[in-house]
């Protein structure tokens, strides 16, 4: 996808380490002081040193004023649809409207069994997710009740409420052929990470999900790009997103401009407090401006 001209935002990846509550919820303070759009939260409810994220998303909610909040992403197969579209609702309604959706089909599967969860084929994992955002969408509507009979989830005239403040998006992550073609007929919003999908394959992900839009009667610019980022802001550059301020928006420039990226949520490998500042300061204005210039006045 060619760059849509939308505004570039960027988010912070908030790792929810259990050793230190109160310090979580004055980083996200912190990312919202310094003018971060978005606080993201990985979901790992089997990672015995992580507090479990959606409780702490609502904590977020009532704690900032201005800054959106996502899970990123949400485990599905430790969490029914129907749970899910409660909790996101909450969430939106104590934010005052700034949840937004992230959700995964699953990984790390061993995990997930051991606590219970299904262990599901990649396909499945495709099929259960693909009804889950069909049951999502029934059950932030207006019909009094929804009946639901799919091959992973099923509900039997489950009442409505409370509705979300407003439409709330459904970001999946993705890589491989079927869910990139699920983004494009279904998502909101498409977040992959570096780690798994270098920014060199991205194009070649972005032309995937395009082509199923279109094939679904959908204009791509629907589908909102974020792209999870993990790199150090310093000297002595080493590689890609390692190295300063300058060489970052080299490198980040061409993923809005070229590849079609609107949103990058920062994953520091090293002192999150001194990046969360350094990237805020030197990083996202400098990219801005860049963005701003190739666009010209048009």
């Amino acid at each position: 996808m060619a760059d849509a001209g939308l505004p570039v935002r960027f988010g912070w990846f908030l790792v929810p380490e259990a050793a230190d509550p109160r310090g979580l919820v004055e980083q996200a303070r912190l990312a919202e002081r310094a003018g971060f759009d978005l606080v993201g939260i990985q979901d790992h409810p089997y990672q015995r040193r992580y507090l479990d994220t959606f409780t702490l998303l609502a904590a977020l909610a009532t704690t900032t004023e201005r800054v959106g909040l996502f899970p990123d992403v949400a485990s599905l197969p430790l969490r029914h649809p129907a749970m899910l579209a409660k909790a996101a609702a909450s969430i939106d309604l104590l934010s005052g409207g700034r949840f937004e959706l992230g959700l995964g089909a699953g990984s790390f599967w061993d995990a997930i069994a051991a606590m219970g969860g299904p262990r599901r084929s990649p396909g499945e994992a495709v099929e259960a997710l693909e009804e889950a955002v069909a049951l999502l969408r029934l059950l932030w509507g207006d019909q009094r009740s929804v009946r639901f009979t799919g091959q992973h989830y099923q509900v039997a005239g489950v009442k409505l409420g409370p509705a979300p403040s407003h439409p709330i998006g459904i970001w999946v992550g993705a890589y491989g052929p079927r869910m990139l073609a699920l983004v494009g007929r279904l998502a909101d919003g498409w977040v992959p990470s570096s780690g798994y999908l270098p920014s060199e394959r991205l194009a070649a992900a972005q032309a995937r999900i395009d082509d199923a839009a279109a094939a679904a009667g959908r204009h791509p610019t629907a589908i909102r790009r974020l792209y999870n980022v993990s790199g150090r802001i310093g000297p002595g550059g080493r590689g890609f997103l390692d190295g300063p301020a300058g060489q970052w928006v080299e490198q980040l420039l061409p993923l809005v401009v070229e590849t079609g990226m609107d949103t990058f949520v920062l994953w520091p490998t090293e002192s999150p407090a001194g990046q969360l500042q350094a990237f805020a300061a030197e990083v996202a204005p400098a990219l801005r401006e860049a963005v701003a210039a190739h666009r010209g006045p048009g």
